[in-house]
């Protein structure tokens, strides 16, 4: 891995070295499992069920990005879906929905750097 994507990802709050570790230091499976987290629906369905009010498929959208992101080592994006899983799980989409305005930006600046591969 190129240092630049290195220090971008990491710039991003990721921890590449953790990853790395996950997958027994294969950078091209990394790089492959990268691509596949930017190409998921999740995101937008999660976007999507936020908008129209769907608690319980947001729960799930949100919880499905909560696992890809802390496979992939991605801490700060890991907390945020955390946090907002808590809050829908309770039945708190208002809570859950404001937390996007965190999690938009990094994700969108993520899949911006995974782009580049």
């Amino acid at each position: 891995m190129d240092t630049a994507l290195y220090e971008s990802l990491k710039n991003a709050g990721t921890d590449v070295g953790a990853a790395l570790e996950r997958v027994m230091g294969n950078e091209t499976l990394f790089l492959r499992l990268l691509k596949k987290f930017s190409a998921d629906t999740n995101f937008e369905e999660l976007k999507k069920a936020l908008s129209e009010g769907e608690t319980e498929t947001a729960f799930a959208k949100s919880h499905s990005l909560k696992g890809m992101t802390g496979n992939l080592s991605m801490t700060a994006l890991y907390e945020l879906f955390s946090r907002q899983t808590e809050f829908l799980r309770g039945g708190d989409l208002s809570s859950g929905a404001s937390l996007m305005s965190e999690i938009e930006p990094l994700y969108e600046k993520i899949r911006d750097i995974v782009s580049t591969i």
